[in-house]
């Protein structure tokens, strides 16, 4: 096996093997701008051990990574945080090569693999406590069940302080650089809240008592190691990420407003800048996102601290314009919660667009303020003052809300 890729040490004995996917661009709906990693990590005790895999068409670059350490066939034992495809996709190809001794899974992650591979392998379930000593290294599981699966679970080396974080504090970020502190703090904060939005804002519940499990653990993080891009080394990293979470999870909000909208012949576009007008005029902070440039992962993001959700399309047989229906459908099945907001449109013949909208809107719990905005083909001075008002009242809400 040639092994040209290199293996990169984390501590001494563990080594990140993981890939890089310069290329993709589209994540289960989220639009993977920037790429992203496959993190993967062979440690170096008496059981050498990999923990989590890679995605099945990077399975040689992982291979190539672990050979420039040790022969692939000299490992025993796999554990597997999480069973979705980008961190199990090569598992049964590697166990096929490796034959290890053991593979560990939580228990919902030993049925979730059976049922993605109908493996002729056994795996072992362990729970939260379990502790398997690998011969000069120990692993303590903890169960996280919900962040973000019912499988997940996060694997601790005591002995280096090392959390094997699963999908927990990652995102998805192609680089070289392998941890946080190498890159701008402003694109790891964009990204991870990026992450957190599209991926984990509806478990944010369970998210809040897993970090009340860990603080209440009392484990101590020299590295915090997640299967999605860099890691996180310094105490300021690590203490900044779960203050992150902390934030996310309670979806508290500020007095932003982000204003979506698309159209057909330039009428919506002349009443988001109406309604953005009256926003900034009531000391809303504004964001105008029009989906002909803005993708709707990029609307979850924009959401993750907004305190308020407008939203405006033409009419078009009878009802909204597909790409507020084809976001809206993807924003509430993220769940953001404490929301208020605000609906307009424009139309030739009727006007359903904004009946629609509003439903959407109510269906996702977002308090609706004023009526809606309307405007007949090209709106006139006459059509644009509503939107103003419209965004001016929302403002003011907003306002009232921090206050």
């Amino acid at each position: 096996m040639s092994h040209v890729l290199q293996a990169q040490q984390v501590v001494d004995g563990v080594y990140w093997v993981g890939a890089i996917d310069w290329a993709i661009r589209n994540f289960h709906g989220y639009a993977t701008s920037r790429g992203t990693t496959y993190n993967a990590f062979l440690v170096m005790a008496e059981k050498v051990t990999l923990v989590d895999t890679v995605k099945a068409p990077f399975h040689d670059e992982m291979l190539s990574r672990i050979a420039s350490v040790v022969d692939p066939e000299k490992i025993d034992v796999i554990i597997s945080n999480h069973s979705e495809m980008d961190h199990s996709g090569c598992l049964p190809r590697i166990v096929e090569q490796v034959k290890p001794a053991e593979i560990y899974a939580s228990t919902a992650g030993q049925k979730a693999l059976a049922e993605h591979f109908r493996p002729s392998f056994e795996i072992t379930a362990v729970k939260e406590g379990d502790v398997v000593d690998l011969g000069g290294k120990t692993v303590q599981f903890m169960e996280t069940k919900m962040c973000h699966w019912p499988d997940s679970m996060v694997s601790y080396l005591a002995e280096d302080k090392l959390l094997f974080s699963q999908d927990a504090f990652g995102m998805h970020l192609a680089s070289y650089e392998r941890y946080a502190d190498e890159l701008p703090a402003w694109l790891t904060e964009h990204e991870a809240g990026k992450y957190y939005a599209n991926i984990l804002l509806p478990l944010s519940r369970f998210v809040a008592k897993t970090l009340e499990k860990i603080q209440a653990s009392g484990l101590e993080f020299r590295i915090v190691a997640p299967d999605h891009g860099p890691m996180h080394r310094t105490p300021e990293d690590i203490a900044r990420v779960l203050g992150w979470y902390e934030r996310w999870a309670a979806q508290k909000r500020t007095n932003k407003a982000i204003v979506v909208y698309d159209t057909m012949w330039q009428s919506t576009p002349k009443m988001a800048s109406a309604v953005g007008d009256g926003l900034a005029a009531g000391g809303a902070k504004v964001k105008l996102m029009p989906l002909s440039g803005c993708h709707r992962s990029d609307v979850a993001t924009e959401l993750l601290d907004a305190g308020a959700l407008v939203v405006g399309a033409p009419t078009i047989n009878n009802t909204m314009y597909p790409t507020l229906a084809d976001a809206l459908t993807y924003v509430r099945g993220l769940k953001p919660a404490g929301l208020i907001g605000g609906v307009f449109g424009s139309y030739g013949w009727s006007g359903e667009s904004t009946r629609d909208l509003a439903a959407e809107l109510e269906r996702m719990n977002v308090e609706i303020i004023g009526e809606p905005a309307k405007a007949k083909y090209v709106p006139s001075g006459d059509d644009l003052e509503p939107c103003y008002q419209l965004g001016l009242r929302i403002a003011e809400a907003l306002a009232q809300r921090a206050t």
